[in-house]
């Protein structure tokens, strides 16, 4: 059965890796050029980031810390 934290452990590197397939597929297709797409780069780093703070502090590992 997959739960809440499969789920959360499988996003963490899909969200990491996204920032990287979409500056390469600007890059690839021509639309973008190299400064447009540069920034996009670390916005998968900074979204795994967020999740992973999104969990720890108003997730379940929160919650029972709480109690």
């Amino acid at each position: 059965m997959f739960e809440r934290p499969d789920a959360v452990l499988t996003a963490i590197p899909l969200l990491a890796l996204s920032g990287l397939a979409l500056r390469s597929a600007i890059a690839l297709t021509g639309i973008g050029t190299g400064l447009l797409a540069a920034p996009l780069a670390p916005v998968g780093y900074l979204a795994a980031l967020s999740l992973v703070f999104r969990e720890l502090f108003t997730g379940p590992v929160a919650e029972e810390a709480t109690e």
